[in-house]
């Protein structure tokens, strides 16, 4: 007898739904998309924002310089 028994469950009316899986991306691209757009003005706003506070750190630091 193998260790790992293969039966065809294909068939059983309680166990197909968990064995046949749809691609919900592809019957939803529209969403898909809009994902993907919010995520790249997400990733732009949030490199925007530590772009201006690391120019103002760089700024406040040579302000501090003197020169002798």
């Amino acid at each position: 007898m193998p260790a790992i028994n293969f039966i065809d469950r294909s068939h059983s009316p309680h166990i197909s739904p968990l064995v046949k899986r749809s691609n919900w991306a592809s019957k939803n691209p529209g969403v898909i998309l809009v994902f993907c757009i919010v995520f790249i003005v997400g990733v732009g706003v949030i490199s925007l924002f530590l772009y201006r506070r690391w120019m103002k750190r760089k700024a406040e630091k040579e302000s501090y310089e003197t020169t002798e």
